[in-house]
C-alpha cells in the first residue's frame, strides 16, 4: 500500500493556548509587562519556525519557571520533527528579505538561546530569560 503524507497547512497552527499559559505564569510570578512581551515574542518566533522550517503541524511547547533566591529564569523550548539545527548566521538578513530575522530577534530578546537534537529524531529550540527575584 502506498504511503501518503498530508501537506502542512499554509496557515500556522494556533499558538494562543501556549501564549496564554506563558502570560498567566509570568503574570502570577510578578514579571514585568516588558519581560512578558519579550517572552511572548520569542515564543512566537520559535513556534512559527517549528511549523515553517521544522515541519511540525503542532509544535510541542514546554515552559518552565526556575527560581533561586536572587534570580528567576524562564525556560521555553519548542520541539519540531526536523533534525536540522537552526543556522547560526553571523550577520542579519538583507533588510528586503521576507524572512531570516526571527532567530536574531530571539537572541536579542533573551539571555540565552540554543538548539539540541532529541531522541525521536527532531530537535528542541529553546531560550532562557532572567528576572530578578
Amino acid at each position: 500500500m502506498p504511503s501518503c503524507t498530508l501537506p502542512i497547512s499554509p496557515e500556522p497552527p494556533d499558538w494562543s493556548a501556549a501564549r496564554q499559559e506563558l502570560r498567566d505564569l509570568l503574570t502570577a510570578a510578578g514579571w514585568s509587562a516588558e519581560l512578558i512581551a519579550d517572552a511572548e515574542l520569542a515564543l512566537h518566533e520559535l513556534f512559527v519556525n517549528a511549523w515553517k522550517h521544522g515541519g511540525s503541524p503542532a509544535p510541542v511547547v514546554v515552559v518552565a519557571l526556575l527560581a533561586d533566591r536572587a534570580l528567576r529564569t524562564l525556560r521555553v523550548s519548542v520541539a519540531d520533527d526536523s533534525p536540522a539545527l537552526p543556522e547560526q548566521r553571523t550577520r542579519s538578513a538583507d533588510p528586503y528579505e521576507l524572512s531570516g530575522r526571527g532567530l536574531h530577534l530571539v537572541r536579542s530578546l533573551t539571555h540565552r538561546f540554543g538548539a539540541a537534537p532529541h531522541r525521536r529524531g527532531g530537535k528542541r529550540v529553546w531560550f532562557e530569560l532572567d528576572s530578578a527575584a
